[in-house]
């Protein structure tokens, strides 16, 4: 299918108000229950049913508002001013997140035009929760109205370092309230961003309207190919071979966005027609690694380090919090390391990980569940480092010692050799 030719999202005043948040990102520990694919066996990396009273806020370990009108409207030029708080987004009670837009400024907010007009709410998965590949779902009932704009999306964890479109996105679910039937999914990176974002629409059939009652959104993601569907029905699958050239950016991890915004430059303006308060209903968003065994796919062997040790789980515990550190190299299954290909490290099945999403010199490395965020994510360079991208830390054996016992830590990569590891090609 041709490229689309509409009027679309500039994310480059985003990318900018994104990236600190990034770079102080905190890991999402916790692994929620379990879930069953039905079309195979999956694991549930990351769960929300939005469960709760009603009028309480969303759970702030695992969502972050991101608050104001940006950056010239988010670089879109959208006229709304995104709130904190629950006065635009609250659970209604009843398993819901309702995500409210009102035409009101209550407090004077300004945005990139003058005095804001109206208010709404966004969040992001920035600071808790990234994954690469897995299927990404929610079920949502979506608002109606000239200049309505309702989004599922990622964007790629590397925006702070590369820039927008490079670090790339994933459109999971747009809709603009002058198509209340179609919804679409789109791919934008570089060369491909913007008005030339390659991605296809879906039309509900016999002129229902999305906003008439609850539908399901979802891509499955795997390397080199993304296909979206409505209620389970695939309408596109992209590959490599879509982009005519063009660089495909999409093997690493990602975070989700969640928003409702009013107006800009590929919807419109609300007009005389829009009635407001609208509302974004959220029934439950689902993450799930669909690798198979969790994602445990890839090299695995022993990874050594100075003075000929290995990389070993302390007395092959799998409880979480267990210190990961150097041990003379003896073939057990606490010194089996799995490179998976979601970016984890992977032993007695769950992962390495740096505590807290730390950044710091000296953080102390564990094991924990696996649960795709940031801390969890490594990359075994050519030079023999093992690198946290979050962090751009290596993993360091502490005070350069060989000794059986020395703690692993993170720390500023100095070429040394106790940062250098013999390992299975990632």
């Amino acid at each position: 299918m041709s490229k689309q030719t509409t009027a679309r999202r500039s994310r480059v005043a985003y990318a900018v108000a994104v990236a600190a948040l990034i770079v102080g990102a905190t890991a999402f520990v916790g692994l929620r229950d379990a879930e069953t694919n039905t079309a195979s066996a999956a694991a549930a990396t990351f769960t929300e049913e939005f469960d709760g009273p009603a009028g309480s806020g969303v759970d702030g370990s695992r969502w972050k508002h991101e608050i104001g009108n940006g950056t010239n409207g988010w670089g879109n030029h959208e006229r709304q001013y995104y709130t904190d708080g629950t006065k635009n987004a609250a659970l209604d009670g009843q398993g819901n997140l309702v995500i409210t837009a009102k035409r009101e400024n209550p407090a004077g907010y300004d945005c990139w035009f003058g005095k804001c007009e109206y208010t709404s709410a966004k969040f992001s998965t920035a600071q808790t929760f990234t994954q690469t590949y897995g299927r990404f779902e929610t079920r949502m009932k979506l608002p109606r109205g000239q200049g309505i704009w309702p989004a599922f999306w990622m964007l790629g964890t590397d925006i702070g370092s590369v820039g927008w479109p490079n670090s790339g996105e994933i459109d999971i679910m747009e809709n603009v309230g002058k198509e209340p039937g179609t919804v679409h999914g789109t791919l934008h990176g570089p060369g491909y961003s913007g008005a030339e974002g390659v991605g296809a629409g879906y039309t509900l059939p016999g002129g229902q309207a999305f906003a008439d009652a609850f539908h399901t959104f979802a891509v499955d993601w795997s390397p080199n190919r993304i296909s979206w569907s409505v209620d389970g029905n695939v309408y596109q699958t992209r590959t490599p071979a879509d982009l005519g050239g063009d660089r495909w950016v999409f093997d690493k991890p990602f975070y989700m966005i969640l928003n409702l915004a009013v107006g800009g430059d590929w919807p419109g303006s609300p007009d005389g027609s829009t009635q407001f308060p609208q509302q974004l209903v959220v029934d439950y968003i689902r993450v799930t690694d669909t690798s198979g065994g969790g994602g445990a796919t890839g090299p695995t062997g022993q990874i050594a380090g100075i003075g000929g040790k290995c990389v070993d789980v302390n007395a092959a515990s799998t409880a979480n919090g267990t210190a990961v550190q150097l041990y003379s190299c003896n073939g057990s299954a606490a010194q089996k390391w799995t490179w998976a290909t979601d970016g984890s490290v992977r032993a007695l099945g769950k992962c390495l990980d740096v505590p807290n999403g730390s950044t710091a010199d000296g953080a102390k490395l564990q094991l924990w569940d696996c649960n795709g965020s940031a801390a969890q994510k490594w990359v075994y360079s050519g030079a023999n480092d093992i690198v946290n991208p979050q962090a751009n830390k290596c993993v360091d054996a502490t005070g350069q010692s060989s000794a059986d016992l020395t703690r692993l830590q993170i720390w500023t990569c100095s070429g040394n050799a106790n940062q250098k590891w013999t390992a299975p090609r990632a």
